[in-house]
């Protein structure tokens, strides 16, 4: 009969799960002061403490924030991750058991866990060592292997290590850091640790040099040093290839080192057709595995299976514990194998790798992308007779045969494929090129993980390909639930963006060649920039110094970038990356087939034109006015003179120009004035004012007569006719009619505002409006002519 508190536990447990998970903890208080919450953390303890509901409330509100779509903040955990999950709850309660039935119950989990493992990925005879830290377990068997080629090692430490250095070999295509970790831990110099290079000649380039490390180990024990251990790969951190593992075997058994293997291809041992190069790894002396991403189990541990004969020495190195406790960790484990079964943990795998298979069909159809795979590695050299290049040309071809059964599949878009006319690669043609398709993979990637995040694609630095888009189905699939559609919505998104990616490549040189041809512009060399180019206005003026100069050319292409990016068009213009070295720049994004280049570069000249000069007659604002004013004072003093000349000194005086002015009244002429900001003088009033700032209007390059009219639906920068989209479907009627009613208005304006013959009683009125108005009868007049 099941403990009522076990099965308590576990439902409490699950409703948590499912509460944290879906968001709908919240109460209308809660709703209320869920802002407050944020402010009071951290906070005083309480006194009197909380509820359950009140403490999972916090921690709903601690994982998703102020977000209100909660169904997107976390992955979906499925009931095997419940299970995983309910373990690290089980190990608490199970260690307050008494200490014999402790043990007996840590016993059966820990030996039940261990051979489930050890039967599932083939590796017979062996134990098991969990922890949460994937380089532990490494950690842990280096320190065995010390313990068993230096007796006293327990004992005396480093001093034991001074007969005979020891050497820890591992490969060049490892994660990085791992030596260096390793080294640090153990107190180990750097210098015993040697990096092997991969293939320069035969097999992939992801993949250890046999020939040269079977040289290094020997030097190495001709100076009198100890080979001690050596890491090799199943699976690649980057591109998942696996190293000649037989091979590498045969030189530890000859030179009596200690073979651990790890990666990401291990979990292909679990399935019935299993490579010949991965299967190699069940003969290794240890071997690392992580079946939390494989099986899509959160927070379960990893686990390191060995073969040893000496407990003591595995005791020593800390591979196991007296302590019950620590056995302990494999409860998650334990649950999560039963929950799944044989056929469930098979079935993950085998989905997920033939997802990367599905993958690998479709990519071989695109143009212009590449796979990392040993087919695009494998190099034989020129050999006179034809026999050894054949047993060398077979010998390639079943490498790479058991390579495409790797479940990372790893591609770079490439421009070779889609040469013009050239028939050879375009890649390297040119300086500087691979940093520019390194730039282009980096924007691929990011754009699909964006656009089909199910995926789980990511972006990966190789040393020798340079920038790729991995896809690693084993190590995303199960939390993300990726399906075959994903594959699917993924080539697709692929197949868009790749003409896209050829087409901004072609009409970058394109673009810079126009730029050059403009003085005020300036072309900008940035090979990460992934996109059409990148370009600066520079402004004309000289005369300043340097700081006053930088401040201009920020001013002005801040504002063009605004200016730019308000225009209707496909293309995408921005300031650059946050850390980008290049400032007060405008860095243009992909381009389109149809994309007319011409027309780009002298829209970004003419509007920086124009931004100068309206910036110029801002900056000389001030002297204009200054002037202009000293100008109107000196013009006034002399109208005031001159009124004082015409009238008189009596008719200055107050009270005696009222009884003049009575008996002869003086008919003055008003002389009006207006301040023109832009030339910063004086104007006459005379004209009337109306009729020419209307001209005015009609001559400015900004009216709309003057703009040059485009296709209806047609976007900025696009050539006529040059794609089948650049005039849309749905708006090209509407546009049409909103065209035809532009022309009409046109029209009708011209023909009222611009008369063919004036009649003669509008002559008249203005030959009227012409002459002087005397001070006093100006309303009439105006109404006169009204």
């Amino acid at each position: 009969m099941m403990d009522p508190t076990l099965a308590e536990m576990g439902n409490h447990l699950s409703d948590a799960m499912k509460i944290l998970e879906s968001g709908k903890l919240e109460t209308e208080q809660g709703q209320e002061g869920r802002k407050m919450s944020w402010k009071e953390i951290p906070g005083p303890l309480q006194g009197d403490g909380q509820d359950v509901v009140s403490i999972l409330q916090l921690v709903q509100n601690l994982m998703h924030g102020d977000d209100e779509e909660q169904g997107h903040r976390m992955q979906f955990v499925g009931e095997q991750g419940h299970m995983a999950l309910l373990g690290h709850s089980l190990a608490a309660y199970i260690s307050v058991l008494e200490r014999e039935r402790l043990r007996k119950l840590t016993t059966r989990i820990l030996s039940d866990t261990t051979l489930w493992l050890c039967r599932l990925f083939r590796y017979e005879n062996g134990s098991a060592y969990f922890h949460e830290d994937d380089r532990e377990g490494l950690l842990k068997v280096c320190r065995l292997v010390m313990n068993t080629h230096y007796e006293d090692f327990t004992t005396e430490g480093f001093t034991a290590l001074s007969s005979k250095h020891p050497v820890i070999y591992q490969s060049a295509a490892c994660r990085p850091g791992l030596g260096q970790h390793l080294c640090s831990q153990l107190g180990l110099p750097l210098s015993c640790l040697c990096v092997v290079p991969c293939n320069t000649m035969f097999g992939s380039l992801h993949q250890m040099d046999v020939a040269l490390l079977d040289k290094l180990v020997k030097d190495d024990r001709d100076s009198g040093k100890l080979p001690l251990l050596l890491i090799a790969n199943a699976g690649t951190p980057g591109a998942g290839h696996t190293d000649k593992l037989s091979r590498l075997k045969e030189l530890c058994v000859q030179y009596n080192m200690w073979l651990h293997v790890e990666g990401v291809n291990l979990a292909t041992l679990v399935l019935g057709q299993v490579s010949s190069t991965v299967t190699a790894a069940t003969k290794c002396d240890s071997m690392t595995l992580t079946p939390g991403p494989w099986l899509g189990l959160p927070a379960v541990p990893a686990v390191t299976l060995y073969r040893h004969e000496d407990p003591a020495l595995s005791l020593a190195a800390g591979l196991t514990s007296s302590q019950p406790v620590e056995k302990l960790r494999a409860l998650p484990l334990w649950l999560s194998l039963q929950y799944l079964g044989h056929d469930g943990i098979v079935e993950r795998i085998k989905h997920a790798s033939q997802l990367s298979q599905q993958l690998l069909e479709h990519l071989k159809t695109l143009a212009s992308i590449k796979t990392s795979d040993v087919v695009s590695h494998s190099r034989v050299p020129p050999i006179s007779g034809g026999s050894l290049r054949d047993v060398l040309g077979s010998l390639i071809l079943s490498i790479v045969e058991d390579e495409l059964n790797s479940p990372v599949v790893v591609f770079r878009f490439s421009h070779e494929n889609s040469a013009p006319s050239s028939g050879g690669s375009v890649e390297g043609s040119y300086a500087g090129e691979r940093d520019i398709l390194d730039a282009f993979n980096r924007w691929l990637g990011d754009q699909l993980a964006e656009q089909v995040p199910l995926s789980g694609v990511d972006v990966v630095e190789l040393e020798d390909e340079g920038t790729c888009v991995r896809f690693s189905p084993l190590m995303t699939a199960a939390a993300l639930g990726t399906q075959e559609n994903d594959v699917a919505a993924l080539v697709e998104k692929l197949a868009e963006m790749i003409p896209l990616l050829c087409c901004t490549l072609r009409l970058r040189q394109d673009f810079r060649d126009e730029v050059l041809q403009q003085a005020s512009l300036s072309y900008i060399e940035d090979l990460n920039w992934p996109g059409l180019g990148v370009v600066r206005f520079e402004p004309r003026t000289t005369d300043l110094d340097e700081d006053k100069r930088q401040d201009r050319v920020e001013k002005i292409n801040s504002d063009l970038l605004k200016k730019l990016m308000e225009l209707d068009t496909d293309l995408n213009f921005s300031g650059g990356p946050e850390f980008s070295e290049e400032k007060n720049c405008i860095f243009i994004g992909i381009a389109t087939e149809d994309l007319d280049v011409a027309e780009l570069v002298e829209t970004i000249m003419s509007l920086g034109r124009d931004i100068e000069e309206s910036g110029k007659l801002f900056e000389n604002m001030t002297e204009v006015v200054r002037k202009g004013i000293q100008e109107a004072e000196l013009q006034l003093q002399k109208a005031n003179e001159e009124k004082l000349m015409e009238e008189g000194v009596l008719r200055q005086i107050p009270l005696v120009s009222s009884v003049l002015n009575w008996f002869s009244p003086v008919q003055a002429s008003v002389k009006g004035r207006t301040f023109n900001l832009a030339e910063g003088c004086l104007d006459s009033t005379e004209p009337v004012y109306s009729i020419k700032a209307q001209m005015r209007k009609e001559d400015s390059p900004d009216s709309p007569k003057a703009n040059t009219r485009r296709f209806p639906g047609q976007k900025l920068f696009r050539r006529p006719g040059a794609g089948s989209d650049s005039i849309s479907e749905t708006s090209s009627v509407s546009q049409l009619e909103e065209s035809f009613r532009e022309t009409l208005h046109s029209q009708a304006a011209d023909e009222a505002e611009v008369p063919q013959e004036r009649p003669a009683h509008i002559l008249e009125e203005t030959a009227i409006a012409d002459q002087r108005v005397p001070e006093g009868q100006e309303a009439e007049s105006v109404e006169t002519i009204r």
